[in-house]
This record gives structure tokens, sequence and C-alpha cells, in this order.
């Protein structure tokens, strides 16, 4: 069984590396993409934030089916109102501000709430919990393609500092 506390500070964990990403790399450099298909870092960010917010609102909203056709109305409905053209700054503040408003959020439905079926968007049928779960992943996968374009820039993501930190202090003892 999976318990609604580890996922959601997981989720937290996550998002603070997000976080930090944004604030690393260089504010004038977010049209930086990796390739030239590829959304660029700052599209990257903007949607984990917009991705994150849509999705958390649509279950905290009651929502049960995301296959309806006016899904993508719905998801507009709940997501942050920062602009795509938003300073980092300001993308790293609406970044943290959502996930603490969010899991404040989900942290205080019942227990009855995350065990409640519901169809995702593709027409499985998972638990919120399973949704939020999925969420949680959907930005590990996007985190992923930030770190790279950290490593193109010659960045240390904030994972790896915080190993190598560690094994340092390991080593000095």
């Amino acid at each position: 069984m999976i318990r609604t506390e580890h996922v959601l500070d997981s989720w937290r964990t996550i998002r603070e590396d997000t976080i930090a990403a944004v604030e690393d790399f260089p504010a004038a450099e977010f049209d930086f993409r990796a390739t030239p298909e590829m959304q660029s870092f700052g599209e990257i960010a903007f949607h984990i934030l917009q991705a994150g917010e849509g999705l958390t609102g649509m279950l905290l909203a009651g929502e049960e089916d995301f296959t309806v056709p006016d899904f993508r109305q719905r998801l507009l409905r709940h997501m942050a109102s920062l602009k795509p053209d938003g300073s980092a700054a300001e993308l790293a503040a609406a970044l943290r501000e959502s996930l603490d408003r969010r899991l404040a959020e989900l942290a205080a439905q019942p227990a009855d709430f995350f065990a409640h079926i519901i169809t995702r968007f593709d027409g499985q049928r998972l638990t919120r919990l399973e949704m939020v779960q999925f969420i949680k992943e959907h930005e590990l996968t996007h985190r992923a393609q930030l770190f790279m374009c950290l490593r193109l820039k010659g960045i240390v993501p904030a994972t790896t500092r915080r190993r190598l930190a560690k094994a340092a202090k390991q080593g000095a003892k």
C-alpha cells in the first residue's frame, strides 16, 4: 500500500529540485533548446507548473472523468495565472507557491478522497492517489529534461551536488 504522505513528501522533493534547476539556469537563456524540436528550458519549467496546478486542481474540484471533450477547457480553469513569459524568479516563486498550496489542499483530504476511482485522459481507471503519483512522475520526467539542459550548459544539478557533498563529507571522516 502506498501512503498518501509518502507520495506528497516525495513530490515536494522533486519540486524542490525543479525549483533549484530554474534558479540555477541562466535566466537570460530560458529559450535554450537541447534540440530544435524540443521545448525550451523555460517552456518545460512552465509546463511543469501548469500541468501540476491544472491536474491537481481538477482532482480537488471533484472531476472524475478526464476524457471529456472539454478536458482542456476544464484544465485551464485550474492553471496558474503566471504568463509564459514571466521571469525566472517569478516562475520559481510560482512553482514553490503552487506546490505548497496544492500539497496543503491534498493533505487536508480524507482517505476516501484518494481511494476514489477516476478516469484519466487516456481512459485508464485509477484512484486519485494513483493520479497524484502520475502527476509527480510526469514532473520527474520533465525535471530530467531540465537537468539535461543544465548539464549541456555545464551546470551541475542540485541532486548531484548533494550526492557529491555527502560523499566528500563521508570521505573526510
